[in-house]
């Protein structure tokens, strides 16, 4: 079942660069549709459409299943998938994933691509089957050579499987690829229309984001290209790939205003791409002194604004791109709220101004980051949205402390002149389907499916007394996006007090397991509800 949901997802991306189309395209093409359309309407709730996705993503699941199945013996384990690969590929009607086909909407099915992308996952069965960690382990140990692979995530790039090996990175120079820029564009578009219909077809003027480092690895640069787009610039590589300029799209092809941003670059991020920070600034820089009208250029816009009352010239007002001074990490938000150690929320501001106002300036090479916090701010009160990435299925909103510890949305709504809360938005690239959604529907989506799904509970208390300390984790993280946005729900704090507190089977095994983080949980919940949350 795990490799049958884990290849479902790896069949749903379109990978040109290798000629292998996903099988949710190949099956919309035969009755005459294009996927994007198919997920816009789904998205939009247009029946028809969310009827048709439901009936593709059920043969997808049945002819991926149908394909395991052949490659399985009577316990359910997947043996050897090379031998019975060569058998199963290339007798056309004996083909499982035909054969289950033929009796679907989309037995027309292009045979020959289905048969491309078939021979893909069967490689990939195979490495998702193999288990290396402790032979390379014990290798290591001996001082023996351990096989070298890239890292990220298994679903953009299966090429990281099997675990087990010596994990390396990218070139940090060649990012964003134009694959990660193609994804980046069809988010920012949907962030954008998102932010039009909730604020009465406005295009918000500034939006303030995050790049994280080890993201930006695993997607190859996909939130990087997203910054670009919303300025509205094209990265540009040389002959070796590596991407070190950029240019300006016109307005006539990006069809809308360019949107300014505000960027708050990870400690791990400006270590990694100090090259990209300095190709952002450059690009910032460049937009804010194209000629272009200021209701269609809003980095022109706020550049000019506060050159003016700075007193400085356009090229520094346009500064936007942060992140903590040389050799600091984070806003140290997450300590605070982890250790109950912080009074109210403006102290948390604070402290997030103070440790994140260091910019980035590439018209003064090899200065480092530079304090320069009457700009950070006045950046960040013209952001109509905040806005975060999520990439990979392994980690979201409330698993760490580091999402909400860069969150500005509460900070924002201080900092503006009409005290006007900005739209937060988290998008979700974990799937084919990219979505776009608040954050508080995002914070719901992770208490249903984690904190509050007794699957997910239960499988932590399995695991003894680290399990409890994963829930009481959870709880904490919860409350500190409470802290930063303020979007959590009443309902999750009443439901996760009902499940763990109330339940009094429930109290005594958590109490039993780990006394330690029960104390913590219980101190939790006491300190959401004092705080008001």
């Amino acid at each position: 079942m795990e490799a049958v949901a884990t290849l479902v997802n790896i069949a749903a991306l379109d990978r040109p660069e290798d000629d292998i189309s996903a099988l949710p395209s190949i099956l919309a093409a035969t009755v005459g549709r294009n996927i994007e359309d198919i997920y816009r309407g789904n998205d939009k709730g247009i029946l028809k459409d969310v009827e048709l996705l439901r009936q593709i993503t059920e043969a997808s699941r049945g002819a991926i299943s149908a394909f395991v199945d052949r490659s399985t013996n009577n316990k359910g384990q997947v043996v050897d998938t090379s031998d019975k690969l060569t058998s199963l590929l290339g007798f056309g009607l004996n083909e499982p994933w035909i054969q289950y086909l033929s009796n679907t909407q989309f037995y027309r099915a292009d045979r020959e691509k289905l048969r491309v992308l078939f021979g893909f996952l069967g490689e990939c069965l195979k490495l998702i089957v193999a288990n290396n960690e402790v032979g390379s382990l014990k290798q290591a140990l001996e001082g023996k050579y351990v096989e070298p692979g890239p890292g990220g995530d298994p679903i953009r790039n299966p090429k990281v499987l099997p675990t087990g090996k010596n994990i390396h990175a990218l070139d940090p120079q060649a990012i964003p690829t134009v694959a990660a820029l193609q994804s980046a564009k069809i988010v920012v578009e949907r962030l954008l229309e998102r932010q039009k219909a909730d604020n009465g077809g406005k295009y918000p003027e500034t939006v303030a984001l995050v790049l994280w480092g080890t993201d930006n690895i695993k997607t190859y640069g996909e939130s990087l290209a997203q910054v670009m787009w919303m300025i509205g610039v094209r990265p540009v590589a040389d002959g070796l790939g590596r991407v070190n300029k950029v240019e300006p799209v016109s307005l006539e092809e990006l069809g809308r205003p360019r949107v300014d941003v505000v960027v708050n670059c990870s400690g791990v991020f400006r270590d990694l791409f100090i090259n990209q920070m300095n190709l952002l600034d450059r690009a910032v820089k460049m937009v804010a002194e194209l000629d272009e009208p200021e209701d269609q250029n809003f980095v022109r816009k706020h550049a000019l604004e506060q050159a003016k009352t700075l007193g400085v010239d356009v090229r520094e007002a346009a500064t936007r791109v942060f992140s903590n001074a040389s050799g600091s990490y984070s806003s140290n938000i997450n300590l605070a709220v982890e250790n109950s150690s912080w009074n109210d929320e403006k102290q948390l501001q604070d402290m997030y101004l103070s440790r994140k106002s260091f910019a980035f300036d590439s018209d003064a090479p090899g200065a480092g980051m530079m304090e320069k916090r009457q700009v950070f701010e006045m950046a960040l009160s013209t952001a109509d949205a905040t806005f975060q990435n999520l990439d990979s299925s392994e980690i979201s909103l409330t698993d760490v402390s580091h999402y909400f510890d860069s969150d500005p949305t509460n900070l924002v709504q201080n900092l503006r002149k009409d005290g006007k809360k900005p739209s937060a938005y988290i998008a979700d690239t974990t799937t084919a389907n990219a979505q776009v959604r608040t954050l508080s529907e995002t914070v719901r989506l992770d208490a249903r499916t984690k904190l509050l799904n007794p699957k997910w509970y239960e499988g932590m208390l399995s695991t003894g007394y680290e399990g409890v300390r994963e829930i009481e984790k959870r709880l904490t993280n919860t409350v500190g996006w409470s802290a930063t946005s303020g979007q959590v729900d009443n309902w999750v704090y009443e439901e996760a007090n009902t499940t763990f507190i109330k339940d009094e089977e429930m109290l005594n095994r958590l109490m039993n397991t780990n006394p330690n983080s029960f104390r913590k949980l219980l101190q939790t919940f006491l300190e959401a509800n004092g705080r008001g949350y």
